[in-house]
């Protein structure tokens, strides 16, 4: 039976073609023609994603970090008063080719997005079975600084967030020049070292403004940027100095500097602020809550500037262990026969010959620490002793002898540390008190329990926390929340125990401490009489005070020590 249809004439310039190349054509075109309208979809969903964020805020300058002590006191800022907005007139041509080299080797020549550089990237990503290569450019980058933290979208590594981004930076690249995305860029990424932007961390690093940097100091600030923590000329010089040396290989791989160059700058002298002149927090406390936070920064990977940090410091509790300390070091050195040499009375670079002291509280339960004190004048020298005065603890030593008798089923005979060590032997007692928190050196002799071991007051603290905490070691820590601007919580800490010394040996070891109305304080002079501890075991707090010189000397009579630190224990009560 004949059809009722007609016969389509195909045209002229398709006959020669065999069917299943024209099928396959037309579904080609109709594929082709719904992935492009799928596309432009795509592309005006991202679009408008995008219309929503305020570009204004690309070139505005991070809000300063504040942080507060436990109960809500504000303790001061982080992130630095002195930072300064650049504009491109300010940085040196070596620098911006430095950047180029390092960071976006076609950043005057694209649009923002490198597809190039996107295309081997995604190729590596598919390889790999994950997101290893990201191919982000300057503006990307910028875009991600600037808006990543506050927009959960830009956060997670994802394809929805990496084209949210493609979309952001197309936007920036329209609404600003190369030069002001540029200086955007380094006014807000994070160089280490609590410095935000490049101009600041000039300064900080090097004691000068990002204009006058040498190419040698251009090629390292430039490196630093792939890793702010670790490659920070003050913590790794060595890292700084190989991150420049990278930075000229691939300035050299560009023809941005020939060979000839490369090494005259090599020898150029960079020349890092000496640690007694870099501006910084103005107390010991304040700069270790800021050394902390920028370690949870970079563990984190969360955006600094503009944060709300809570730690976990008692600032009036601060205020007397400060306090207390000072009047008792000035009622030492008025009492003596010959002059303590004055306050700054050092030759720069110098640690002070005068009498110094740290201290550290410690809660207990947790770990948090409730005061910290470093030294006498933190203008006058940056060294905290809290963490860094190792020196052997006498007769605060005799609680741990305890307790690794204890320990070990062994008597505990209070006033005879000796008798009381001899039943175990040094390395047992030295393996027990490494466990509480308390490092050494050891002597490996009976002298160990005359008290010839070392410690810090942090390590001391720790020890005496272990004691007061039935046994379990608590880790030691500064910060408890990090939130953002909007109070959105970023980082929050989970104190760590430890199990160091069964209960009942920690509980017997503890009542050596002698009962003060419920604060108990065991110390006094090492024999030398050149270092004085003081131990206290509070109702909430654990606290360890060392009194002593930087080099080493006599202090005073081991009598008038005791009295001045049952004076110290007496002052700071309960």
């Amino acid at each position: 039976m004949a059809s009722w249809r007609t016969t389509r004439k195909i045209p002229a310039w398709l006959a020669w073609m065999p069917e299943w190349l024209r099928t396959f054509l037309r579904w080609s075109f109709f594929a082709g023609m719904g992935a492009a309208i799928i596309a432009f979809i795509v592309c005006l969903y991202f679009f408008s994603e995008a219309s929503r964020f305020d570009l204004s805020e690309v070139g505005k300058m991070p809000a300063r970090t504040l942080i507060f002590d436990r109960n809500g006191r504000e303790l001061g800022g982080a992130g630095g008063n002195n930072r300064r907005l650049i504009t491109r007139r300010d940085l040196p041509d070596f620098l911006v080719n430095a950047l180029r080299a390092r960071e976006d080797a076609r950043f005057f020549d694209h649009w923002g997005v490198d597809f190039r550089g996107l295309a081997r990237a995604t190729v590596r990503n598919v390889k790999d079975g994950e997101f290893t290569q990201g191919a982000s450019t300057l503006t990307m980058q910028l875009a991600r600084n600037t808006y990543g933290e506050d927009h959960k979208q830009l956060k997670a590594k994802s394809i929805h967030r990496k084209l949210l981004e493609i979309a952001l930076t197309l936007r920036i690249e329209s609404h600003y020049k190369k030069d002001e995305i540029l200086a955007h860029y380094l006014n807000r990424i994070y160089f280490g070292a609590g410095c935000h932007g490049v101009d600041q961390a000039a300064r900080t690093y090097f004691g000068k403004p990002v204009s006058e940097l040498n190419e040698a100091e251009c090629a390292m600030i430039v490196g630093i940027i792939r890793g702010p923590h670790i490659f920070s000329p003050f913590r790794n010089p060595d890292a700084a100095k190989e991150q420049q040396e990278q930075t000229l290989a691939r300035m050299k791989a560009m023809k941005l500097v020939s060979e000839a160059d490369a090494e005259r700058i090599r020898k150029m002298p960079v020349k890092i602020v000496p640690q007694e002149q870099r501006t910084s927090e103005r107390t010991y406390v304040l700069e270790a809550v800021q050394r902390e936070l920028q370690e949870i920064i970079d563990d984190e990977d969360i955006r600094d500037g503009g944060l709300v940090v809570r730690s976990t410091l008692d600032s009036g509790w601060q205020l007397r262990l400060e306090t207390d300390l000072g009047e008792a070091l000035q009622k030492i050195e008025q009492s003596q026969s010959w002059q303590y040499p004055a306050l700054g009375a050092h030759q720069p670079g110098q640690e002070p010959a005068y009498l110094q002291c740290a201290a550290v509280t410690l809660e207990t339960k947790t770990g948090g620490i409730l005061g910290l004190v470093g030294g006498r004048d933190y203008g006058d020298s940056r060294f905290d002793r809290s963490t860094g005065a190792r020196r052997d603890l006498g007769a605060a030593f005799e609680p741990w002898i305890a307790a690794a008798a204890a320990e070990r089923g062994k008597l505990v005979l209070p006033g005879k540390p000796v008798q009381t060590g001899r039943q175990i032997g040094p390395k047992e007692t030295a393996r027990i008190a490494k466990r509480c928190g308390i490092t050494g050196p050891f002597q490996e002799t009976e002298d160990l329990f005359r008290g010839i071991a070392a410690a810090t007051p942090m390590e001391l603290a720790t020890g005496l926390a272990t004691l007061g905490n039935e046994g379990n070691r608590p880790k030691p820590f500064l910060i408890q929340t990090i939130a953002a601007a909007d109070g959105k919580l970023l980082y929050e800490a989970k104190p760590a125990l430890s199990p160091a010394i069964g209960r009942q040996a920690a509980k017997e070891a503890a009542t050596l401490l002698e009962s003060n109305a419920g604060t108990r304080v065991y110390g006094g002079a090492t024999g030398s009489g050149r270092d004085a501890w003081l131990a206290r075991l509070g109702p909430k707090g654990s606290t360890a005070i060392w009194v002593g010189f930087d080099q080493p000397q006599k202090i005073s009579s081991p009598a008038q020590l005791d009295e001045v630190l049952a004076d110290i224990a007496k002052r700071l009560g309960n």
